[in-house]
Parts: C-alpha cells; sequence; structure tokens
C-alpha cells in the first residue's frame, strides 16, 4: 500500500489530509491513516481530480503551419475550407505520430481524460484508424473517447452518414454532427434526427458541433434537447459551442434553459477557440463567441471547458494547458466571485467527467482509481490565481510523471533591498 500525506483535498475532502492506496485504488481517505509500506509527503500541496479535456480535435493537431493551412480570414469557415486540403494528404503514420505528440503536450500538463473529435469525411478514415489503434495503446496512461465527427457535414459531404455509422460499427465512442454547416435549415436538422437516431442503435453517446455561429436563428440546440429528452439520453449527450446562444434574446434564453434542466444535457464551452473565431462579421460591438457559461452554471446545467484546438487551420496556437484555458472562460464569462473562484476548477475536472459519462471511474473517493495531480498551490484560489503548475500526476496510484518544485538559481527579494 501507498500514503500520501499532507494533501489539501479539492472539493468533498477538505478537512482530510492523506490518501491511502491498495493497487492502484483509493482504500481511504482521512486523517491519521494506517502505515503503508510507502508514504509520500505531498507537503500541503492542493491535490484535484485529472484534468478532463472535454473537446479536442488530435487529427487536426500541429498542421496549422503547413502549406495552405493558414487561415487568413480567422473564420471558422476558412478554417473548413483549409483542412478539406489539408486532410488529403495525411498519412497513417503522420496522423499517429501527430495525435501522439498532442496527447503528450496535454498529459504534461495534468490531463487524464481527453474526448478527441475525429474527422470521418474520408473514404479512407486515416484519422479514424490512427486514434483507435492509439486509444487502446495508451487506455493505461490516459482515456481517450473518440466521436465520430463529419466536419464537412453528414448530408453537405456525399455519404457523410453512412461513413459516421461505419466509424461507430468500428468503435467510436461518440456520435457527432455539425448541423449548423449543412447546406439548408431543414438539413441540419435532419442530421441531428439521424444522429439521435444513430446513438440509441449503437448504444453511443452524443457530441454536436452546435451552432458554432453568430448567427442568432441558428437554434439547433432546441432540437437536439427535445430529441434527447424524448429519449431519457440528455445527460449522455453533449452540445459543443453554442456560439449563437450567447447572442440570443433572454426571453428565448430564459425557456431554453428550462428545458435543458429538464434534460440534463452536458453542455461544453471552448472558450480561447471561440474568441478567436466568433465575430469576424461584427464591428463594434464585437461579440466574444462563448454561450451563456454564467447563466448555465446558475441554473445548476452542467458546463465544462475544453480547448479545442492545437496549432490547426481553426486555431494557431494552443498547448493543452485546461489552466489557460480555465482562466480565459472565466474571465469572459465573468464569473469571478470569491466563490466561483473555490470552485471554478469544477470547468476543467469534474463538470468534464461528468460530460465525458465516467462519473464511475473519475474522482477522489474511496473505492475509485487512484488518479488524481497535485498543484503548486496550496488553495484553489491561488491555483487559479496563480495558473498554478502540475506538480505531479498521478494515475492508478503511480507516477505519470513528477517535476520538481520551481526554484531560482539567484533568489529576488525586493524587501530586502528596500531596507
Amino acid at each position: 500500500m501507498k500514503k500520501f500525506t499532507h494533501a489539501l483535498i479539492y472539493g468533498q475532502h477538505e478537512e482530510a489530509s492523506e490518501i491511502l492506496v491498495d493497487k492502484g485504488v483509493i482504500k481511504q481517505i482521512g486523517k491519521n491513516l494506517p502505515k503503508a509500506d510507502e508514504e509520500v509527503d505531498l507537503r500541503g500541496r492542493l491535490v484535484v481530480p485529472p484534468y478532463v479535456d472535454a473537446h479536442l480535435h488530435l487529427d487536426y493537431v500541429y498542421t496549422g503551419g503547413g502549406a495552405g493551412a493558414k487561415n487568413a480570414s480567422g473564420t471558422l469557415f476558412e478554417g473548413i475550407a483549409r483542412w478539406h486540403d489539408v486532410k488529403k494528404t495525411q498519412t497513417l503514420e503522420d496522423a499517429r505520430e501527430r495525435a501522439l505528440k498532442g496527447i503528450q503536450e496535454e498529459v504534461s500538463k495534468g490531463v487524464q481524460f481527453i474526448r478527441t473529435h475525429i474527422d470521418v469525411d474520408d473514404p479512407r478514415l486515416t484519422g479514424l484508424k490512427a486514434m483507435l489503434e492509439i486509444r487502446e495503446q495508451i487506455k493505461d496512461q490516459v482515456t481517450i473517447q473518440i466521436v465520430a465527427f463529419p466536419q464537412e457535414g453528414m448530408y453537405a459531404y456525399k455519404g457523410g452518414d453512412e461513413m459516421i455509422e461505419e466509424a461507430l460499427k468500428m468503435g467510436a465512442d461518440c456520435v457527432g454532427a455539425i448541423p449548423h454547416f449543412e447546406w439548408a435549415r431543414e438539413i441540419g436538422e435532419k442530421s441531428i434526427h439521424r444522429t439521435v437516431e444513430l446513438a440509441v442503435k449503437y448504444d453511443k453517446l452524443i457530441d454536436v458541433h452546435c451552432d458554432e455561429t453568430d448567427d442568432v436563428m441558428s437554434r439547433f440546440v432546441e432540437l437536439l434537447n427535445a430529441l434527447v429528452m424524448a429519449e431519457g439520453i440528455g445527460t449522455r449527450t453533449a452540445a459543443s459551442h453554442t456560439c449563437s446562444f450567447g447572442s440570443a434574446d433572454n426571453a428565448y434564453a430564459f425557456r431554453m434553459m428550462r428545458l435543458f434542466q429538464q434534460s440534463g444535457m452536458n453542455f461544453i464551452s471552448l472558450p480561447t477557440e471561440n474568441a478567436y473565431l466568433q465575430g469576424r462579421q461584427d464591428s463594434y460591438p464585437k461579440r466574444r463567441g462563448l454561450t451563456r457559461v454564467k447563466e448555465l452554471l446558475e441554473d445548476g446545467i452542467n458546463v465544462c471547458f475544453g480547448q479545442d484546438s492545437i496549432n490547426d487551420p481553426w486555431y494557431p496556437v494552443g498547448n493543452g494547458n485546461l489552466m489557460n484555458i480555465l482562466d480565459n472562460g472565466i474571465h469572459l464569462a465573468q464569473t469571478m466571485s470569491f466563490e466561483e473562484l473555490d470552485k471554478c476548477l469544477d470547468l476543467i475536472t469534474t463538470n468534464g467527467a461528468k460530460t465525458l459519462n465516467v462519473q464511475d471511474q473519475y474522482g477522489i473517493e474511496e473505492g475509485k482509481p487512484a488518479n488524481f495531480l497535485v498543484l503548486d498551490a496550496k488553495t484553489p484560489f491561488e491555483a487559479v490565481r496563480q495558473r498554478a503548475d502540475v506538480l505531479a500526476s498521478i494515475r492508478h496510484g503511480e507516477y505519470l510523471f513528477k517535476r520538481p518544485e520551481p526554484r531560482y538559481e539567484i533568489g529576488l527579494d525586493l524587501f530586502a533591498r528596500a531596507k
């Protein structure tokens, strides 16, 4: 057995300071626990559940600087057009190498759970084949969910719906869609109906790129919510982006939030990506592209944040650091009261796990896998204020990595100089 001592445990165990681990599982949480074969002193550092990146595109990573990939307008739609050409050049080995590099970058910053959308509007299904292989090979180090995502449309791309179904048969975990990119509203609605049909048929989760536009009349989230509520699968469904909902009038928004409460549908907001992509046709005031994060949270609706892109045709930067995503998100959503700051880590931890439906294997609780992070902070507030580094990532009770606390070779002491 192994015991982690002098921990400040985030969430429900703030009075406890020790975690006892046996065979990779949390056996006990508390104080003055029985002695163990190995004891690890965490020196009062904050312990949190692993970061969850609920929305990423691992088949796109590190393609943003290549020939023909640079997005001059900075819009979603040019990004899709650029990717149409770029993906024709990728090989299985290239897709695998880039995806592994992206996963490594995320895991090195504390992520242990990733939901990745993989473009299946590709007759070769190159990205999907690479990701299915990777998911199995590194499952002990990181949990990966795969969304069968039709980047160029379920119907706008000929045979797109068939490619999605094939991807589900091959092992994809979730059904994806992009209704606002279809050629007409009615076709977008058709894609939502088909998404739900496939999810029910194959017992899959749902994650839809939904209303990622500034067009306030893009309201596919309404149909998605109604259909999954009717099927009783709201908690197994996520609406990603929902940018237009951030521009909707209050009468519509408040009516819909009541229905979202009833369905239990999850929302994924991508703060940095949509702040960059949206509002491109606006003069001023210029919209920042976020959905109604604050209001959704206040109504008890589950919301989480994700990275979305790492250097691809949509977004030139990104490095898998969810603390950066959190920092941007709480600023843009204006969720920074002291009460909100004390619990906003949920947006990149427990709320993401709920969205991925992995609660049975997630969280710092007795009987759960011993998966957690040690942050270079002593309170949740300080972790957020300082964008605290991850000092250690622990998976099944063993270190995925451990780094020393930052230190200066030559210390700075202005107080001494001012005497």
